[in-house]
């Protein structure tokens, strides 16, 4: 289990916090430019947060940074590792930069690639490349091993299992490790000393690419600490059934003798989705995590706040309860209510670390044990201008936001805010529909002059509510269409593909931008 160690040198810095009136952008690192396939944590993302500081903004949000699930869904959601940074992130400019690739590795950098839409396999077989490059060069140099060998001892309590999980993983061809030869999959310990004595090198190479990630992030956020810009990272309360997160702790999650989950994360069954969403994560063995003192969540939670200022829990009503459907179930139905740890797992977090900047994703069926966890633990809940105008969406209007709340014209999970409207529109042919009451309801609301204004109307309505934090997806700052959707729930592909068109983060959009900011005493 990985154990709580932070630098004091890496803690959040507390002139970041979501009490003080403030905005910011919400955009994945993937959606930005580069001639790599998708954005990375080189030169577009520090132009990007100079953008940030000269728009006003105080926030860079972004999706979970681990390695992403794997294709076709591409999910930052379904990571297989808690701990670790995606390596597809990994700058090959910074790598030229330090010597570990040249020129001529770069050529061609351009590929079958879109500067539009990300094509992850593609991608992920350019960067691939261009890593086992850069770390042939390294091994070949001795005298770049100390920082590496450092990181590597300081980072070993989660590094050791990961790095393993890694090289298994290509070594059985991308099988899922609940497929792997029994004795490795359950970890006897002679099967794990071969494993690691015959893929010594791969373990090496995978432990290296985190030595880089870590190394090019630590770049990112002191460019974010001269612009003073805060980042906002994403913790999703579940973790993938194949990760190295459960094959490496096993006893933390309901599981059989075998390996496998007794039970599957999900929701249950509702007016939208008569056989409720089967998610398929690992349910936790919480009994076992508070004999620990939340130990694998407190390091879980350190790891974060050595990347980031502030923090949001997607799906924080899960720690009230969830929804556990037995393993082999076809559908949800057949689930049952699983108690949470309640707060007892953030008085763990406080006696640890401190105050620990947290935002609760508490959208959906909020009850009222929800609300009053949420508010005993003094975080910030969540509200959503798009949510506001249908029927009993009141909640989620300004004039009703509470100061200590963050706010947000939409979500990764939304549509655009142009895209949003444009299809209610569309739904809107019947006057008497409760589409086009909710058009009605909005342009009324909104003091919108035609449809084009919406999403910048949205935008000033939020920012001139009492909300402390205000949060704004990039592509309703631009006014981008349904084209611009990031995720569609439920969808299994197609998602988490989209990049800023070229040329749109532009001087005049920055001033804009920083204008409306400082109207609203934000900046």
């Amino acid at each position: 289990m990985p154990a709580v160690a932070t630098s004091p040198l890496r803690r959040p810095r507390s002139s970041f916090r979501f009490d003080r009136r403030a905005s910011g952008i919400l955009l994945h690192p993937t959606s930005l430019s580069g001639p790599h396939g998708h954005g990375d944590l080189g030169p577009a993302s520090h132009a990007f947060v100079d953008f940030l500081a000269e728009a006003g903004q105080r926030w860079w949000q972004m999706l979970p940074v681990g390695p992403p699930g794997r294709p076709p869904g591409n999910s930052p959601y379904t990571s297989y590792s808690a701990f670790a940074g995606s390596i597809w992130l990994i700058s090959p400019e910074r790598l030229r930069e330090d010597g570990l690739l040249d020129r001529t590795d770069l050529k061609g950098a351009g590929g079958p690639f879109d500067d539009r839409r990300v094509n992850y396999p593609a991608t992920i077989r350019r960067r691939g490349k261009l890593l086992r490059r850069a770390f042939a060069g390294f091994e070949r140099d001795p005298t770049r091993h100390e920082p590496f060998d450092m990181y590597c001892a300081a980072q070993r309590d989660w590094l050791d299992d990961f790095a393993l999980f890694s090289a298994l993983m290509d070594h059985y061809d991308g099988r899922a490790w609940l497929d792997w030869p029994r004795d490795v999959r359950l970890r006897r310990a002679t099967s794990l000393a071969g494993a690691r004595r015959e893929l010594a090198d791969e373990v090496r190479f995978h432990a290296f690419c985190q030595f880089l990630f870590d190394r090019q992030w630590s770049q990112l956020r002191n460019r974010c600490a001269e612009k003073q810009i805060g980042l906002v990272g994403d913790i999703p309360i579940f973790v993938g059934l194949d990760s190295s997160d459960v094959w490496a702790n096993p006893e933390l999650f309901v599981l059989d003798r075998s390996g496998r989950p007794k039970y599957l994360s999900g929701a249950p069954p509702d007016d939208f989705c008569t056989d409720g969403q089967l998610w398929g994560h690992p349910q936790y063995r919480w009994d076992e995590h508070h004999r620990t003192d939340f130990a694998w969540w407190v390091a879980r939670f350190a790891s974060m706040l050595s990347r980031f200022d502030g923090v949001r829990i997607d799906h924080f009503l899960g720690f009230l309860r969830t929804w556990g459907v037995p393993a082999g179930a076809k559908t949800a139905r057949r689930g049952t209510w699983l108690p949470g740890p309640h707060k007892a797992i953030f008085d763990a977090l406080k006696r640890a670390l401190g105050d620990v900047p947290i935002i609760a994703e508490d959208l959906g069926a909020l009850t009222p044990e929800a609300e009053a966890l949420r508010d005993r633990c003094k975080f910030p809940g969540m509200r959503v201008i798009q949510f506001g105008f249908g029927p009993g969406g009141d909640y989620h209007l300004p004039h009703r936001y509470p100061r200590h709340s963050v706010a947000y014209t939409g979500t990764h999970d939304n549509n655009t805010s142009a895209g949003w409207f444009a299809e209610l529109a569309q739904r809107s042919v019947d006057p008497a529909s409760a589409p086009a009451a909710e058009v009605r309801k909005a342009m009324r609301y909104l003091n919108a002059k035609s449809a084009s204004s919406v999403p910048k109307d949205m935008i000033r309505a939020v920012m001139g509510s009492v909300a402390d934090t205000v949060i704004f997806p990039l592509q309703d700052v631009l006014g981008l269409g349904a084209d611009a959707r990031m995720n569609v729930p439920g969808a299994a592909e197609e998602n988490w593909r989209w990049r800023v068109p070229p040329g749109k983060l532009t001087a005049p959009v920055a001033a804009r931008l920083r204008a409306m900011t400082e109207l609203f005493d934000r900046a």
